[in-house]
């Protein structure tokens, strides 16, 4: 063997080894379930749901929600709400005053059990929001001050300055981690929960969530455990998905403000470089905490989002109204007010929920667009155009979305080859297209499934 041709082979071999010691090192994720995998969440804010506000105007809509197509049913917080300090005419949910009570205007704990009851009988999951971090400042827990955070002075303290109405919680203190603790397994136990939704879940201490997480699966193996963070750790042993807010900041970016859409390719790869293998993240473009995305993207605008939302790797979730093309403000001030959702809103806006309608259908048909493996795809104008395939279980799907009011003409880096365009709207039956020239009109998006 020539001695050139050794040393390659050799230097080969040695890099090989190395990156093979670089995977092996990689953690993984903990183990997700199925329909986890598989879901689509639907956020519900009871307060703005329906106009009688309680768990019945959310029952009343089951049917809807069912056809709809989600599958994981996200309540936010049902407890009753602090008074003293509130922000608002009502004051926020995410201000507890007590964690095994129900705000009387929602309805009763028999109400509440019934609607899950219904929801498992259409086949429909439901998870409470749980704020671990924080209580009210009216809170029955304020008889343990010791349980609290204080100042240098020995005052109770918020746990952050702007959040002026609660009080941040203490996890140095072993009887609040075991009162917690209890908290949630009696919601899950009492209640049939499927699992929770963790408010500022980065905060809390990530051993707390750990052990909590034995103490629910003891109750119910295939739960659910999701934090609002954006923290690696929390998804090794505690937690099934977190929020992928990298990704949503850089989407408001390039929607709102013309950021280079190849923004988004390198936040999502910076991510992967970040988290275990195996990790799921949780995707949106609009929830209670942002402004609506139809107030932010505009009609078009805020339908390619969520096509990108719906057709990339994690785990979609929308909030309510959406489907309908809402408008009514769900963020600050809103939050601490009641601002129903204006369902009427669909009828001007009709071609809002067919599309959501036949874009979850698309996404639960098609293992490809759920967990199947992600490549990005380089276009004629990828400043402002997104090309990517999604690839699994033997299907490959190519998603492009223009992210601009500026049409498109031009190639996308594909072999030639034909695809069917199963985009919703397009008709039935579905087109065959001749890749790789593409055209793509203002905020459009195209799903096409190439034919083996």
């Amino acid at each position: 063997m020539p001695r050139k041709l050794a040393r390659m082979l050799t230097i080969f071999a040695i890099h090989l080894c190395l990156l093979s010691s670089l995977f092996a090192q990689q953690p993984t994720a903990r183990p997700v379930a199925e329909w986890i995998r598989a879901g689509v969440i639907y956020e519900i804010n009871p307060r703005t749901f329906s106009q009688s506000a309680d768990f019945r105007g959310i029952e009343k809509k089951l049917d809807e929600l069912k056809q709809l197509g989600v599958t994981i049913l996200w309540i936010m917080p049902i407890h009753p709400v602090g008074q003293v300090k509130k922000k608002g005419s009502i004051g926020s949910a995410y201000s507890v005053q007590d964690y095994y009570a129900i705000d009387r205007s929602y309805g009763t704990k028999d109400d509440f059990k019934h609607l899950v009851s219904e929801a498992h009988r259409r086949g429909l999951r439901v998870i409470l929001d749980i704020v671990a971090n924080h209580t009210a400042w009216d809170s029955v827990l304020m008889k343990h001050p010791e349980w609290y955070q204080h100042d240098a002075q020995g005052n109770i303290i918020p746990p952050v300055p702007d959040w002026s109405d609660v009080a941040g919680l203490n996890y140095a203190s072993q009887d609040l981690r075991a009162y917690m603790t209890e908290m949630l397994k009696y919601w899950m136990r009492e209640f049939d929960l499927d699992g929770f939704r963790c408010d500022v879940a980065g905060e809390v201490p990530t051993d707390f969530w750990e052990t909590a997480r034995i103490a629910l699966t003891n109750i119910k193996p295939d739960m659910i455990m999701i934090a609002e963070a954006n923290k690696p750790e929390l998804l090794l042993k505690a937690f099934d998905l977190d929020y992928d807010w990298p990704f949503h900041s850089t989407l408001t970016n390039v929607w709102e403000n013309g950021a280079p859409a190849t923004a988004l390719i390198d936040t999502w790869s910076q991510d992967r470089e970040r988290y275990a293998k195996g990790s799921l993240e949780m995707r949106f473009s609009d929830d209670h905490d942002e402004k609506r995305a139809i107030a932010r993207f505009g009609e078009r605008g805020a339908m390619a989002a969520s096509a990108l939302v719906l057709t990339m790797d994690g785990v979609p979730a929308l909030y309510n109204g959406m489907e309908a093309g809402d408008t009514t403000e769900s963020t600050a001030p809103a939050l601490f007010e009641k601002m129903p959702v204006f369902w009427q809103i669909g009828e001007r806006r009709p071609n809002f929920r067919p599309f959501y309608e036949q874009m979850i259908a698309l996404r639960r048909a098609h293992p490809a667009l759920q967990q199947g493996e992600t490549e990005w795809v380089k276009n004629g104008a990828s400043s402002r155009v997104l090309t990517y395939f999604r690839r699994g279980s033997g299907e490959e799907y190519l998603i492009a979305i223009n992210t601009s009011n500026q049409p498109f003409e031009g190639v996308v880096a594909v072999p030639q080859g034909e695809y069917k365009d199963e985009t919703p709207g397009v008709g039935d039956p579905k087109p065959a297209v001749t890749l790789p020239a593409l055209s793509l009109g203002a905020w459009d998006f195209r799903i096409f499934r190439k034919v083996h």
